[in-house]
């Protein structure tokens, strides 16, 4: 009896380890220093003047992005199988959308917030919040020089405005669909904001950001 016991208390550990979500926490700004961007993470500044900051939402800490006619990003470098941590989970939020901002053309090429996941074989899935293309619509950058850019529309508009929203992508399969094959090894993450296209102010706010084994 006790040698069952046993038995079957292996067997319930083994298969909680198997059943186990698994996930690499990317952002956690829990610590940040403002003043100081922590060696993991470079900002990259593409025009205008960086505006960030760390605030507390909901009792927990988060990354603020403001743009005033900037274009600007905080970036890390990962290393992650999307065969093994396929999702990517992430809540955000934009208190002020790009007037006039749509991705669907170079001169109003404005998110008030991006996710970007770039992979080994320098091809990149593009996550964003419009002001106007519709929730769901995709669209291949063919404008950018050297870079293959895949974007998706998580969410359109100011109906969510002001409010937190948790997003999850399974970027291998999006990464298959969009590129025809298989997706290697993603390498970087980038979280960007932008208004100098239209010449506009743009905010928002990210919390956790995570790869991880299954759907949330």
């Amino acid at each position: 009896m006790k040698k069952l016991l046993l038995f079957c208390s292996f067997f319930i550990l083994v298969l909680q380890v198997r059943t186990a979500q698994l996930a690499l926490i990317v952002l956690n700004t829990t610590g940040w220093n403002v003043a100081r961007v922590p060696a993991d993470w470079q900002v990259k500044v593409n025009h205008g003047k960086p505006d960030f900051s760390v605030s507390t939402e909901r009792g927990t800490s988060c990354l603020r992005l403001k743009s005033v006619k900037a274009s600007f990003s905080l970036e890390r470098e990962v290393d992650v199988d999307p065969a093994q941590l396929p999702y990517l989970t992430w809540n955000w939020k934009v208190t002020q959308l790009p007037n006039g901002g749509d991705f669907r053309r170079a001169a109003t090429d404005d998110q008030a917030a991006q996710v970007l996941v770039a992979f080994d074989d320098r091809r990149i899935l593009s996550y964003i919040w419009d002001s106007t293309a519709p929730k769901g619509a995709e669209q291949r950058a063919n404008y950018i020089p050297l870079a293959h850019v895949f974007s998706v529309v998580c969410e359109s508009g100011s109906a969510d405005a002001n409010r937190w929203i948790a997003e999850s992508r399974n970027v291998a399969a999006d990464y298959e669909r969009a590129y025809g094959k298989p997706a290697p090894r993603v390498k970087g993450l980038r979280l960007q904001i932008n208004s100098q296209h239209t010449g506009t102010v743009a905010e928002s706010y990210f919390g956790e950001v995570a790869f991880r084994s299954s759907q949330q």
